[in-house]
C-alpha cells in the first residue's frame, strides 16, 4: 500500500518461541479499566531471544513512522506509549517474567490456535498460560484521547511445547501425585 509521499513500512512479524501468559484465546474476556471485552495474550520473550526482539524493535519503529505519517500528524508526539516492556523493571516480583521482555496483544476476532503441524487446536485445556509457542502480531499506532502510542495486534498463535502453567494453579496429576491409591482399598468392589 503506498501513497504518493509515504510508504505503509511492515509492522507484521512472527516471534521466536515465546511463553503464553494471561492468555484469552477461546473467549474474549475486558481487560482492567476498560469495558470492551477482546482475546488477548501476553507474550514473553527471553532476553536472550535476539532475534525476536530486534524484530520487534523494527516493527514498533516502523509503526512509529506509519504513526507519524497518519495518526500522529506529522511528528512524533514527546510522550509515546510502547509495548515492548521489560519484565525485570514491570513485574518485578513474577518470576515467570524474569530476565524477559513483554509484550501484551489483543484482537476483536477469536485469533487461530494451531498445533506444531498447523492444525487447528480445538481442545481449549491444551493451550493455557504458561505453555510455549509462537506468535503472528502486528503493531499499530493509536491516538485516543489524547493517548498517542503503538499497540500490539493479536493474530495467530501456534503452540510448540507445554510448559508449567502460570496462574498458581497446579495440574490434578501432580497434586495427587504423592498419594498412594492401595490405602483406600479395602474392598475389591470399589474399583470394578
Amino acid at each position: 500500500m503506498t501513497t504518493k509521499t509515504n510508504q505503509v513500512k511492515e509492522t507484521k512479524i512472527t516471534t521466536g518461541k515465546v511463553r503464553f501468559s494471561y492468555l484469552h484465546v477461546w473467549e474474549p474476556s475486558a481487560i482492567e479499566g476498560t469495558t470492551e471485552a477482546k482475546y488477548s495474550a501476553s507474550l514473553i520473550i527471553p532476553k536472550s531471544d535476539t532475534a525476536t526482539i530486534e524484530k520487534v524493535k523494527t516493527a514498533i519503529n516502523n509503526a512509529v513512522l506509519n504513526g507519524i505519517a497518519g495518526k500522529f500528524a506529522g511528528k512524533k508526539p514527546a510522550t509515546l506509549k510502547l509495548p515492548l516492556r521489560d519484565g525485570d523493571l514491570d513485574r518485578p516480583d513474577d518470576e515467570a517474567y524474569a530476565n524477559s521482555y513483554f509484550i501484551n496483544a489483543s484482537c476483536k476476532t477469536r485469533p487461530g490456535v494451531v498445533d506444531i503441524n498447523r492444525n487447528p487446536i480445538l481442545d481449549q485445556d491444551a493451550v493455557y498460560s504458561g505453555c510455549y509457542g509462537v506468535a503472528s502480531i502486528t503493531f499499530y499506532p493509536f491516538n485516543t484521547n489524547g493517548n498517542k502510542g503503538i499497540a500490539c495486534g493479536l493474530n495467530h498463535l501456534m503452540k510448540i511445547a507445554d510448559g508449567e502453567p502460570l496462574g498458581g494453579r497446579s495440574s490434578a496429576e501432580s497434586d495427587f501425585a504423592e498419594i498412594d491409591v492401595m490405602q483406600y482399598v479395602e474392598d475389591e468392589d470399589i474399583f470394578g
